[in-house]
């Protein structure tokens, strides 16, 4: 069974002409064409267009997107990745529509109110688990006093600065700049001063653990989707992890 292109992007809410794109560049052809022109799409093509814009969702470029489809080769196992990270977001954002809906409540009615119910959801202590394995819990707790220590304009700033950065990389990845040419080194540099910026960063009096502090998280980025999707996905987290190794290669 196959379902007219009309169809499908009506219940997908998206358009006709944005599935014909697809098929343009090459990321999601339909399974036939009919005798009037039409697109038809079956079953398969249908889980492919979910993954889409799921990775859609999660700000990977189409380049980016086709590249991942076409190496993985288990449709379910990836979706169960995208369903983990879909199930996290469902429980942060309900979190945060409780938090927000109380705040509310408590303000048309007079009520006082609760700060430690205020900021449920709003959590930037979530990997906390992952950076003390990793990094120990010592850089967790000074990167902490830092970030409470901010006030709403500084973190607005720095997280405005990170965003800035993630974009870059995604564009210049997406160009397919030489990772190890001058404009490449100069995006790994100012990542780089980012992350001396931050307290609590490993390796920050010595160039050697330093280093293999940058390696490591550049190739958590590659490993870990939730962090390859700020770089356009995991062939943007490769070309910033190849930039960042030779950056730190060449300054110690």
């Amino acid at each position: 069974m196959d379902w007219p292109i009309q169809h499908i992007a009506r219940l997908a809410g998206t358009t006709s002409r944005t599935l014909r794109h697809y098929d343009d560049v090459g990321l999601l052809r339909p399974t036939r064409v009919g005798g009037n022109g039409y697109r038809y799409y079956d079953r398969s093509a249908l889980v492919r267009l979910q993954r889409i814009l799921l990775l859609r969702e999660l700000g990977l470029g189409l380049p980016q997107i086709r590249g991942l489809l076409d190496r993985e080769t288990s449709e379910a196992e990836a979706l169960e990745t995208h369903l983990a990270w879909l199930q996290e977001e469902q429980s942060r954002l309900a979190r945060q529509i409780a938090s927000v809906q109380a705040t509310i409540h408590a303000l048309r009615g007079g009520e006082e109110l609760m700060a430690e119910n205020m900021f449920d959801g709003f959590d930037h202590t979530r990997y906390r688990e992952e950076v003390e394995q990793r990094w120990g819990s010592d850089a967790y707790a000074r990167s902490d006093r830092w970030w409470r220590g901010m006030s709403d304009t500084e973190r607005s700033e720095w997280m405005s600065r990170a965003a800035d950065l993630g974009r870059d990389w995604i564009a210049a990845a997406e160009r397919g700049i030489d990772p190890e040419g001058d404009e490449a080194q100069a995006l790994a540099a100012r990542h780089v001063a980012w992350l001396r910026g931050i307290p609590g960063t490993p390796g920050q009096g010595s160039p050697d653990e330093f280093a293999q502090y940058v390696r490591g998280l550049a190739d958590m980025y590659v490993d870990d989707p939730r962090f390859a999707a700020n770089y356009g996905g995991t062939a943007g987290a490769e070309f910033v992890r190849a930039a960042l190794r030779q950056h730190v290669d060449a300054t110690r």
